[in-house]
């Protein structure tokens, strides 16, 4: 086969090694020299792991010449958030508190990727412990948007998915706590799917917030973003929030069949500040599916308001726990010329931390604080409840929600100038995590700047299948087709 390689979708490349079309050495090198030619102006890797991945490629190429089985992912070059525990490859987190830690060994889903056949080509940039909405806050690199580099990519998977989008990997995986799977996805133009929560293991992942987490795929499309889920979802009895519960094969769910499908509407998601264009094609997106034999039915949401300050006491606070083990001692880059031990926690992690961290941390560790847990954490819990209980009768009613992804497209660097206006940017899908629903973007359109637009669809725990399969529909519809980055196709 001539021509690039980098485009193709995983499935497409794991079909195409499986028959002999392309050889894994072959996609991997392309790949290697496309990150070290392009990857300079975006700054979506934080590490490149070259030497194994020619070895795990040549390994494929020898299966495949053996007539062994190569894997659902046989040769597919994938790329991991640095929150994603990785052997003998360095695990930062974006922080500094973490340089140079190198894991002795795989998280589960890295784990379940290689079984499948993947090939990891590195560690991808994003904000610091996941905390943040545009991967501005890593400790390393600020990562661009590859449809405008002025803009953000999102966060906190911005390096995940720019890495897609740029045409750095095949596929990629990232974590969602409040959006940080869908909203980056949604601005670069991927496919973002975040799992029910307990769909797939967390044993591995760098914690933020241990009831919010989950790991999902970032991709180029539906079916790939399928393919990745039926690898990584399942079991794992070293997580003990992991659901014991069947993994379907997600990819036979892509019928193209959504005739009599019940799509809920909350009008309390459109209420707000939205940019026209996000609403125009949102709008284009319904019309399709309703063109599709799909039904719209109005629905309310009636606690989306709270979503927002339950989950700013919530998220800080499980960070607040989780985070306290950086120490400079058991966990974490411990500082020089400590004089005792308060001095050595006070300079590891006055320097270690980032402000966004140090913030949330802040945050947390007031709303835990004795007489103040019940008037914030509690609070917040019980709103929580109250969330999920109305997701819980709409789903009586209905199949799925849809919503936009994001109220914007992707916004310009510095652009946010409190951390209020940041937070804004993940309105939409933090309900989401709050309920532990699985939910997905998908790209409908761009904007008259050519910027990507995502819409998100949430469904009922567990029901990933509907989601995909109504995903692949609105992408076949109305999605980006073979536009690409700088007017490609």
């Amino acid at each position: 086969m001539s021509g690039p390689t980098e485009w193709l979708s995983a499935t497409e490349t794991a079909q195409k090694i499986a028959s002999g079309e392309l050889t894994a050495a072959r996609i991997v090198d392309n790949y290697l020299a496309r990150i070290t030619n392009v990857d300079r102006e975006l700054g979506a890797y934080l590490a490149v792991d070259g030497d194994q991945a020619r070895k795990a490629a040549a390994e494929i190429d020898r299966k495949r010449t053996a007539k062994e089985p190569l894997g659902p992912l046989g040769g597919v070059p994938v790329a991991l958030k640095d929150v994603l525990v990785t052997k003998g490859l360095a695990t930062t987190a974006g922080s500094k508190i973490l340089e140079g830690w190198i894991p002795p060994y795989d998280a589960a889903v890295v784990e379940r990727l290689r079984t499948a056949g993947a090939i990891v080509l590195g560690k991808v940039n994003c904000d610091e412990f996941a905390m943040g909405s545009s991967t501005e806050r890593s400790a390393y690199k600020k990562t661009k948007n590859p449809w405008d580099t002025s803009r953000v990519p999102g966060g906190s998977s911005g390096g995940s998915s720019a890495a897609v989008a740029a045409g750095l990997c095949a596929a990629s995986l990232g974590t969602d706590t409040g959006g940080s799977i869908r909203q980056p996805a949604a601005f670069c133009g991927c496919v973002g799917l975040k799992p029910t929560y307990g769909r797939v293991s967390r044993w591995g992942v760098v914690a933020f917030a241990s009831s919010l987490d989950q790991v999902g795929p970032l991709t180029r499309t539906v079916r790939d973003a399928a393919l990745v889920l039926e690898v990584i979802a399942g079991m794992d009895p070293r997580d003990s929030t992991s659901l014991d519960a069947p993994v379907p094969k997600y990819t036979d769910a892509l019928t193209g069949d959504v005739k009599g499908l019940r799509v809920g509407i909350p009008h309390e998601y459109f209420e707000g500040t939205i940019d026209d264009e996000i609403r125009a094609a949102i709008d284009r997106t319904k019309a399709a599916l309703v063109e599709r034999g799909a039904v719209m039915v109005d629905i309310s949401l009636p606690n989306t308001a709270h979503a927002l300050p339950a989950y700013y006491i919530v998220a800080p606070a499980e960070a607040s726990s989780n985070l306290a083990r950086y120490d400079g001692i058991r966990f974490g880059k411990a500082a020089s010329g400590a004089k005792n031990l308060l001095d050595l926690y006070l300079r590891s992690r006055g320097a270690g931390f980032g402000p966004e961290v140090k913030r949330r941390i802040m945050l947390g560790t007031y709303a835990l604080r004795s007489g103040y847990y019940d008037a914030y954490y509690k609070k917040a819990q019980q709103i929580r409840t109250l969330i999920k209980r109305d997701f819980d009768q709409a789903f009586q009613h209905v199949d799925l929600v849809l919503t936009p992804t994001t109220p914007t497209a992707a916004f310009r660097f510095g652009s946010k100038s409190t951390p209020l206006d940041m937070y804004l940017a993940d309105v939409f899908t933090l309900a989401c995590n709050l309920a532990g629903l699985p939910g997905i973007s998908v790209p409908c359109g761009l904007t008259v700047d050519g910027l990507p637009v995502g819409v998100q669809l949430m469904g009922r725990p567990l029901d990933e299948a509907t989601l995909l399969r109504t995903g692949d529909v609105i992408e076949k519809a109305v999605g980006l087709g073979s536009r690409r980055p700088g007017g490609r196709s």
